[in-house]
């Protein structure tokens, strides 16, 4: 039976899921969520989908889950992949994906959705001068984690990594840019020549252009 995602290709989010799924070799579609057009606060959708009115939600048989961290676990528990290769690693893992839905991919994305999805007479600069500055010190964190370190966790890609990376490919401008930080850049590209590796808009549906 192939895994459904739900997701959309801005969600910074549904990648983190959607890429580990992707690589892990699990059969799977992903199922377009129109957020742009208020789809996710739909009575349908929190009833039948999510009632947190979010994506990404796998639906694989019987089994629904919702939050991004929760469906890496699955994949993990499905494949054998991502999760460490020891118990330590496995905290390790589970320790960078807490710090980044808490310091780096919470800020990213609101970051960049107050930057380049609304209206720019409703973009509020002061908030948005404060989370730039957060993320900044995020940035120094896994740029220097990632000092002599092909990987965040072990020797080879986990859900760390795919936690890390969720926001970091966007094009839209939310104050990152790879070549301030070598560290993060020569990782990301590591990422990148995985085999199979997709962009964000490439993997998921949905991207900017298809609102024009």
């Amino acid at each position: 039976m192939t895994i459904k995602l739900y997701c959309f290709g801005e969600s910074g989010n549904a990648y983190k899921a959607a890429l580990p799924l992707h690589l892990s070799g699990l059969d799977w579609e992903p199922v377009k969520v129109d957020f742009f057009a208020g789809a996710t606060r739909a009575p349908e959708y929190r009833s039948q989908v999510n009632e947190m009115g979010e994506v990404p939600v796998l639906v694989d048989g019987a089994v629904t889950l919702s939050q991004s961290g929760v469906i890496q676990h699955y994949i993990t528990e499905k494949t054998g992949k991502f999760g460490g290769a020891t118990t330590a690693e496995a905290r390790e893992v589970l320790r960078w994906q807490f710090w980044d839905n808490h310091k780096l991919s919470s800020q990213a994305g609101m970051t960049r959705f107050l930057m380049n999805f609304l209206p720019p007479e409703k973009r509020p600069a002061e908030v948005i001068a404060f989370t730039q500055a957060r993320l900044k010190s995020a940035y120094e964190v896994l740029n220097a984690h990632l000092d002599g370190r092909a990987w965040m966790v072990g020797d080879g890609p986990t859900h760390a990594d795919f936690c890390c990376c969720g926001y970091l490919y966007y094009p839209e401008p939310f104050g990152f840019t790879r070549a301030d930080w070598p560290n993060i850049d020569r990782w990301l590209a590591g990422i990148e020549a995985l085999p199979g590796w997709k962009h964000p808009y490439d993997l998921m549906p949905g991207s900017p252009a298809d609102r024009v």
